[in-house]
């Protein structure tokens, strides 16, 4: 009998961030109680759980003793206190995805060798420990650019990766482990929403593309179903499949990809947690992504992941020049245009490019949500009141 329902059972989440808080949808649909970890007292997710605590994700006593008091601990952010994770499993604490799949994906330097390892396709790469190997194996001669740096640790939304073309480029870089990888000619951004539960059942979600903006190195929109042939739809899905087989991962798995030229499929990086990627499921989906991590942390029957329409996806993230108590602008000339629906994520404060919310468009033609998300992008403004 599973007692996880209108029962004493906890669930425990660390970061309370947007993703928690949609995750917090979830557990308020199954009546299942939550304890939430967070530095900030403004967190999205303060409003939604059943408990939550105020403190660091990386302090090893803060995080070991928020997971002591809860039954099955899972995360929303990467950036937690591994070796508190490690403890708790070796004291029979359930923690999924695992101490050691977050260990392998964490540092990017691991995740990338990690697929060497296994045979999964990826960009070529060599591994420095600091910016000063990279300059030395510059000019010796060992690599020559242009190639794209990326920092081993820390990285996101863009940050922590830059394309050097040449040597002075890499003066405004931090002196950091690091990767230098071939710059990948590519002819599409593709992700693979992955999901896998403890007994070891794994499904796979459409493939989506991913359209960025060409200054800001964001992600403008989420197009599922990716406009791609049915062969390079099968092997993304393969490949996505073979990745979370290898991390043996348990909850969403969210994986990135480039497709090249030639139609070949090369993974870029993972994200252990649900994912950007996977946010028009809310809409789109028969068991979105957020349901579908809760099914698999309990070890439950995985759902659909069938799309029932298709659906693209705009981030609303703060103009530039813009820093303050947030103004959503227009919001309601986009709530008038057929299949939008706006999704406010509880930050207060808007700065530029911070992610404050999203907007899926959904329809039975792809090409006709991929008309209205520009619409919505040309209306909808994240200002400062």
């Amino acid at each position: 009998m599973q007692h996880f329902f209108s029962s004493d059972f906890t669930l425990g989440i660390l970061g309370g961030g947007q993703l928690g808080k949609m995750l917090l949808y979830e557990t308020r649909k199954y009546d299942i109680r939550t304890h939430v970890l967070d530095p900030s007292n403004e967190a999205p997710c303060k409003i939604a759980c059943n408990y939550f605590e105020q403190g660091d994700l990386l302090d090893y006593d803060t995080v070991y003793n928020f997971g002591k008091q809860v039954d099955i601990l899972t995360f929303e952010i990467e950036a937690v206190n591994v070796e508190a994770l490690e403890k708790l499993e070796s004291e029979g604490k359930k923690v999924f995805p695992s101490a050691a799949t977050l260990k392998k994906i964490q540092n990017k330097g691991k995740q990338k060798l990690f697929y060497q390892e296994k045979g999964i396709p990826t960009a070529d790469f060599i591994h420095f420990d600091s910016k000063e190997t990279l300059i030395k194996a510059l000019q010796n001669g060992e690599i020559t650019p242009p190639f794209v740096w990326k920092c081993t640790e820390g990285g996101y939304d863009g940050n922590g990766v830059s394309i050097i073309k040449h040597i002075s480029d890499l003066d405004k870089l931090p002196n950091a482990e690091c990767i230098a990888e071939k710059l990948i000619d590519f002819k599409n951004e593709l992700g693979v929403i992955v999901v896998r539960n403890p007994s070891g059942e794994v499904k796979t979600y459409p493939v989506v593309e991913m359209e960025f903006h060409p200054e800001a190195n964001q992600v403008e929109y989420v197009i599922c179903p990716a406009r791609i042939s049915e062969a390079v739809t099968k092997k993304a899905r393969a490949v996505a499949k073979k990745v979370s087989e290898s991390f043996e991962h348990v909850g969403i798995l969210a994986v990135e990809m480039f497709e090249t030229k030639d139609n070949e499929i090369l993974v870029n990086e993972v994200a252990p947690r649900t994912h950007n990627s996977g946010h028009f499921s809310i809409e789109a989906s028969y068991t979105n992504q957020f349901e579908q991590h809760l099914r698999s942390v309990l070890d439950l029957p995985l759902g659909n992941t069938d799309s029932k329409v298709a659906s693209v996806m705009v981030n609303l993230v703060g103009e530039e020049g813009h820093e303050g108590n947030v103004c959503y602008e227009n919001i309601a000339s986009i709530m008038a245009l057929p299949g939008v629906t706006p999704h406010i994520y509880g930050k207060k404060e808007t700065r530029p490019f911070r992610k404050m919310g999203h907007v899926t468009i959904v329809s039975p033609d792809v090409s006709e949500a991929r008309k209205i998300a520009e619409k919505v992008k040309r209306t909808i403004k994240v200002i400062s009141s």
